[in-house]
């Protein structure tokens, strides 16, 4: 992976955040994409030299490929595509908002969809890359309170094998990371009783570490995973075991 080039998305806090710095540990050159342009800053500073912050709105297509144009003029094609944002709120679905389910898609969804659309064709003239999108466990098995987000999620799973499908005549492989609960800012801003329940609930008896779940992100970014496409893996300490 040495002097490849990587874009992750979430970049500034959680699992993205620690999936650039084990990206950048590895060799590669990282843009730190992140709504939050001063966290995406903080993740860039642990490593000037390998990381470069950029915000984005992955929610609008405009703002992608904005992003696109500007990675591409200043750094080339990237080897490397990670889809690690993602939002969320507890919430019953009879009292979800179509504004607020509108976001949930658009964010979850769609902000892969917008990442893929933008850098896929590069990947392709280029004829080889590695997609990694971070799903959940929610959209395999679902999760009550969360059933949007759950089906957003389920959707990135199909879009991840979709994609592998399409992407396997220009070498470039498509898989998906499920994690389950994480000790990340999204998980904190859960309530306690559900968050007490969900730790008691895994086997472990633990919340995942962010840079457990970035583990089988580098793998499947690696040369090492090169024969393997349209994979779904859970990183939930036994929580969920789905085939």
């Amino acid at each position: 992976m040495e002097n490849a080039l990587a874009v992750v998305t979430g970049a500034g806090s959680g699992i993205g955040r620690a999936v650039a710095l084990g990206l950048a540990s590895a060799g590669c050159r990282v843009v730190a994409a992140d709504l939050n342009e001063p966290a995406a800053a903080a993740t860039a500073a642990h490593d000037h030299e390998q990381i470069t912050a950029a915000p984005v709105d992955i929610a609008s297509r405009s703002a992608v490929e904005s992003l696109r144009d500007r990675i591409e003029a200043e750094f080339g094609t990237p080897t490397v595509l990670v889809n690690a944002a993602g939002w969320d709120e507890t919430r019953p679905f009879l009292d979800a908002t179509a504004e607020f389910a509108e976001k949930v898609v658009a964010i979850n969804y769609l902000g892969p969809v917008h990442m893929c659309s933008a850098f896929l064709p590069g990947m392709v003239a280029a004829g080889r890359g590695r997609v990694v999108n971070l799903a959940s466990d929610a959209g395999r098995v679902g999760s009550a309170g969360e059933t949007i987000y759950a089906g957003a999620k389920g959707g990135v799973i199909a879009l991840t094998k979709s994609l592998a499908r399409e992407m396997a005549r220009h070498s470039i492989t498509v898989n998906c990371v499920c994690p389950g609960p994480t000790d990340t800012p999204l998980f904190a801003a859960q309530p306690e009783k559900l968050k007490e329940a969900l730790v008691k609930a895994i086997p472990f008896r633990r919340l995942a570490r962010p840079e457990e779940v970035a583990a089988p992100v580098l793998f499947f970014a690696s040369d090492a995973a090169s024969f393997i496409t349209g994979q779904v893996i859970s990183v939930s300490g036994g929580l969920t075991m789905a085939g």
